[in-house]
């Protein structure tokens, strides 16, 4: 395809994303500049035009402020690219003065800020129809008092919003298992970090029940591509993040995202994620994403590239074709897939020959080794040496 690459590209945050999008506009001639904390592994490839850190001791929303809103104008006239919850919610925050200055993708930043509160996506999924874990609303102690002997464990303590549950405890929730004790012990250490919960259902079944569909919609309805996916394993496992995941059509998945979006009216990039109930075979939701994701490489590789669409799309030109692969691709991260293996192995789910089989049978994609861009390795190791040192 002919492409006018003179448009260039700001990517805010993120880590495996990230990475996956300055990689593939980079090689395409596409100047992608990226600012982040240590952790992002884009501010390490070849491929970054020029990295913005976020200086140690300040916050992102400060230095992106400072970046993007002070008197130097050269990022003006970029586009600006999410790749994490802090990233989105400065955007929502300057929505105004930023696009003023800056191309913004379609997105409702309303909506978007709906979609960061859990609670609150949940409570849309049960207006639109869609099946949803029960969940909890927890406003005060007379809120968790209140639900005492009505809860069937286990059920989880979940942040209204994860990114700032995860700084504070590098875990995305609490899972309870059968303990009214421990479960009020959990809320009131989240709520003395100042960080808000509610109680949701812990939907019953293994990790390869969770489906995924990815769109991007635009004012009337229309839709850029549909993608969906499927978990292998996660680690840890039944609660962590998806460490093996596998590309394939869910029709299903796909019907139940679009009905959501449809009721909810996305505008934008939109990622929704969902579990098969064991107990009443439905797709119950768990969350909604209105960024790009960590499985982006995947995306892309299944022949879907979201970020090159998105690109033309708010540049005014034509879109390329969308090829899906027809052979099942894998993404995978082996050391930590390899520790999900131990615990399912320890619970005799799972043996060694069984791993070996599983991940011998078909093509990979890896989130960050590239034998033409390896500095993002020694990037990523940085990053979590500093993070054990903090």
């Amino acid at each position: 395809m002919s492409l006018d690459t003179t448009t260039p590209v700001l990517i805010l945050g993120g880590k495996e994303n990230a990475l996956s999008v300055t990689r593939h506009l980079g090689r395409l001639g596409i100047a992608v500049r990226v600012s982040g904390p240590p952790s992002c592994w884009a501010l390490y490839s070849r491929h970054c035009s020029e990295a913005f850190r976020v200086p140690k001791g300040e916050t992102q929303a400060s230095f992106w402020k400072r970046l993007l809103l002070g008197n130097d104008r050269k990022l003006d006239g970029h586009i600006l690219l999410a790749m994490s919850d802090d990233a989105l919610e400065f955007i929502i925050a300057n929505r105004e003065g930023l696009r003023l200055r800056y191309t913004l993708d379609d997105a409702d930043a309303e909506l978007q800020r709906d979609f960061l509160d859990k609670r609150r996506t949940l409570e849309m999924a049960d207006a639109a129809g869609i099946d949803a874990p029960r969940h909890w609303k927890l406003a005060s102690e007379k809120d968790l008092l209140a639900i005492r002997g009505k809860i069937d464990f286990p059920v989880v303590v979940k942040p209204i919003q994860s990114h700032s549950f995860i700084k504070i405890f590098r875990k995305k929730l609490f899972v309870i298992k059968e303990s009214f004790e421990e479960l009020r012990d959990k809320v009131h250490l989240a709520w003395a970090n100042g960080i808000d919960v509610f109680i949701v259902e812990m939907i019953p079944g293994p990790d390869t029940a969770l489906t995924s569909y990815y769109t991007y919609r635009l004012e009337g309805g229309s839709k850029l591509f549909h993608f969906t996916k499927s978990v292998i394993r996660r680690w840890p496992i039944n609660r962590g993040n998806a460490c093996y995941h596998k590309t394939g059509w869910l029709p299903e998945t796909a019907a139940a995202g679009e009905k959501f979006f449809d009721s909810v009216g996305l505008m934008g990039l939109g990622n929704i994620e969902f579990k098969r109930d064991c107990r009443d075979g439905k797709l119950k939701i768990i969350e909604v994403n209105a960024r790009f994701t960590a499985a982006q490489e995947l995306v892309r590789r299944a022949g879907v590239p979201i970020d090159l669409m998105i690109y033309c799309h708010l540049t005014g030109q034509t879109l390329p074709a969308v090829v899906q692969s027809s052979g099942e691709l894998r993404f995978w991260y082996p050391f930590r897939d390899f520790l999900s293996f131990l615990e399912l192995w320890k619970r005799r789910e799972l043996s060694f020959f069984g791993w070996l089989r599983s991940i011998a049978s078909t093509a990979h994609v890896f989130p960050l080794f590239s034998l033409e861009d390896p500095a993002p390795i020694l990037g990523a190791g940085l990053a979590i040496l500093q993070r054990l040192a903090a």
